[in-house]
Order: structure tokens, then sequence, then C-alpha cells
């Protein structure tokens, strides 16, 4: 494979994963194995004690392990996944996070989203928007190599060929 062939692949994943973006996948990461640990340490040890709430937390990990795979690769199709997850997870946190202050009593132990992601220092609920935000600012561009190896987006339909 010659450089041409590979500038529009690495032109395009360049632009969503620097500098802020490597921060906001690397958090994602972290609050992914965060996630998964202590739901699975939940579920294995006292799952009986608060099922609802540990369920959902490993629901939180699936959505954050998802949404950092999706941030990683490129292509329209996980760009569309990173907002499913993304948006996904902030009306979670919205959700369970009112509903872990309105009433506690469906709370019994926390979840990563108790209380807007309390005992993640409000993590989760920050991620979502910057999340959104990021996204916003890098769609994905669909390109064209020209002969000289510069990159020039294509034109797209509304169903997204070109």
């Amino acid at each position: 494979m010659n450089e041409t062939s590979t500038a529009p692949a690495d032109a395009r994943r360049r632009g969503r994963l620097s500098g802020t973006g490597r921060v906001l996948v690397a958090v994602y990461g972290v609050l992914a194995l965060a996630a998964t640990g202590r739901s699975l340490v939940q579920i294995v040890e006292k799952f009986d004690e608060a099922p609802l709430a540990y369920s959902l937390s490993a629901l939180a990990a699936v959505v954050y392990i998802l949404a950092t795979v999706a941030l990683v690769l490129p292509g329209r199709t996980w760009y569309r996944i990173a907002w499913a997850t993304i948006v996904f997870e902030f009306t979670g946190v919205i959700v369970v996070g009112l509903l872990s202050v309105l009433r506690p009593d469906l709370f019994p132990h926390d979840t990563v989203w108790s209380w807007f992601g309390r005992g993640y220092l409000f993590i989760p609920l920050v991620l979502p928007p910057l999340g959104m935000w990021w996204l916003a600012r890098h769609p994905v561009q669909d390109a064209a190599a020209h002969a000289d190896g510069t990159v020039a987006p294509t034109a797209v339909d509304a169903e997204g060929r070109a």
C-alpha cells in the first residue's frame, strides 16, 4: 500500500483523535474500566441486595465500552454509534440521577449514574456534553485522495452516498 491510499483514512482518524479527542477517549476508557470492574464485583458479590442498581451499573459499563470504541474507530457507522451511545449515556445519567435524588428508595445502593455520577466525581454528568460537543465539531468527512496526495471532501447526498 502506498502513502496516497492511506491518506484519507489517516486524515479522518487524526481529525477526531487529536488533542482533546485523545483526552476524551482516554477518560471514556478509564470510565469504561471503572464501571466494568465495579459492576462485576457488585453482581458477583451482592446482586440480590440491589439488582436494579447493579444491572444499571453493568449497562453503564457496556455503554462506556461501546462509546470508547466508537470514538476511536473511523467511519460514518462508528460516528453514529458514538452519538447514540453518548446520547443514551446522558439520558441515563439525567434519569437515574433524578430518580436517585427524588426516590432514593429505588436505589438502595449506588450505580455509576446515581446522584449524577457523584461516586465518579460527576464525570458521568460532564462527559456526555463534552463528547457531543466534540462529535459535533468533528463530523465524519467522506474524503477522496488526489494524485498529489492531498485530500478533499467528496459530495455526499442525503443518504450519505458519494
